[in-house]
């Protein structure tokens, strides 16, 4: 298997990258998935019936492997949008400025501090929600409770949260950014 692989190698590696790298636009990315192209061949290679060409094959995976990536991206860029309020703003370059960073930072801090005013639940629901990234279920498994009883916590939670965040910014003559947090 070992000389087969070398030759499939040598034969497509080239033709391989090049096709991921106009697919994600990406070198880094590209190499990447080029790696994992070369993981299913090797865990799928006896099953090869040479019905098609050898090239034929290794871009039917590796295409298989694009359109997985843009599956995951598509996921995560959904859970990012579904958080954010798009109507606030114009989208903008994805590099935030320096007086961005520091309002961001700010934000971050003040979010903290009043993390602290909120009940241990509403804390815990917080914390494994939206910084330990945890599921509903998850969740709801890690503290021993209902899924219904994360929703309705997670609800109060987030309520309360941003009321102290509000309250907070308000003393401090802060500005916060519309962000939905549900």
């Amino acid at each position: 298997m070992d000389s087969v692989f070398e030759e499939l190698y040598e034969k497509y590696h080239q033709d391989l990258f090049n096709f991921l790298f106009y697919m994600v636009r990406s070198r880094e990315q590209a190499e990447d998935l080029v790696q994992e192209v070369y993981i299913k061949v090797l865990r799928s290679y006896e099953r090869f019936e040479g019905k098609s060409s050898e090239k034929t094959w290794l871009l039917s995976i590796a295409r298989h492997v694009a359109i997985d990536f843009f599956r995951k991206q598509k996921s995560w860029r959904r859970k990012i949008i579904k958080k954010l309020d798009w109507t606030a703003g114009q989208v903008r370059d994805t590099q935030p400025l320096p007086e961005e960073i520091a309002i961001q930072k700010e934000e971050i801090q003040l979010m903290y501090r009043c993390l602290g005013r909120c009940t241990i639940d509403q804390r815990l629901v917080i914390v494994l929600r939206f910084i330990q990234a945890l599921s509903i279920a998850e969740t709801a498994e890690a503290l021993g409770w209902t899924e219904s009883k994360v929703k309705t916590t997670q609800h109060r939670a987030l309520k309360a949260l941003r009321q102290h965040m509000e309250e907070e910014a308000a003393k401090g003559g802060m500005q916060l950014e519309t962000v939905s947090m549900e």
